[in-house]
């Protein structure tokens, strides 16, 4: 994985064009059910953050892609819960998981819209929670807004945390 993120780096470094379409679909991937437990994209848009800072990419736009992104993740994996309720369990990768799914909706029953929030920066949760909030009825809208909301608050921790590692690096480097 890792090496992934520092090959997706070096092509946004070299085609800054593509950093937004790209931290789209990282962040897309990141957040959609099933999606994300196989393949975890936030070392890749830590890295591209890292970006940010030192190669003149503009962070407005990818920082916006990536909230577009994780939001429209959630927004699709709320959509599968909703849709297919009780099967959901029984699909691949989930199946393999049975703990995942009761986990994210005791989450979900308990915390309630707080728990979309919280779910965003925690791993597995990430993809239970939208699906566990479909599967469970959250109400639409207030799902909606904490998705958007939480998703741009991730986007912008995930790309800030990588432009100040690599401020942090720059400064290391001088330094010694």
């Amino acid at each position: 994985m890792e090496q992934f993120a520092h090959a997706l780096a070096d092509f946004v470094r070299v085609h800054q064009a593509w950093a937004a379409p790209i931290v789209f679909l990282l962040a897309f991937g990141e957040s959609l059910a099933f999606i994300s437990l196989l393949i975890p994209a936030w070392g890749a848009l830590v890295a591209i953050g890292a970006l940010i800072g030192v190669s003149g990419i503009s962070f407005y736009p990818v920082w916006i892609a990536g909230g577009l992104g994780a939001a429209l993740g959630d927004w699709v994996s709320y959509w599968f819960g909703y849709r297919y309720k009780e099967k959901v369990a029984q699909m691949w990768p989930l199946s393999r998981y049975p703990d995942l799914l009761p986990r994210g909706e005791a989450f979900v029953r308990s915390w309630g819209i707080p728990s979309i929030f919280i779910g965003r920066f925690f791993g597995p949760f990430r993809a239970s929670v939208p699906l566990a909030a479909g599967i469970f009825e959250m109400p639409y809208w207030s799902f909606q807004a904490a998705n958007f909301v939480s998703a741009l608050i991730w986007s912008a921790v995930l790309l800030l945390f990588g432009d100040v590692l690599a401020k942090i690096m720059e400064w290391i480097w001088r330094v010694i």
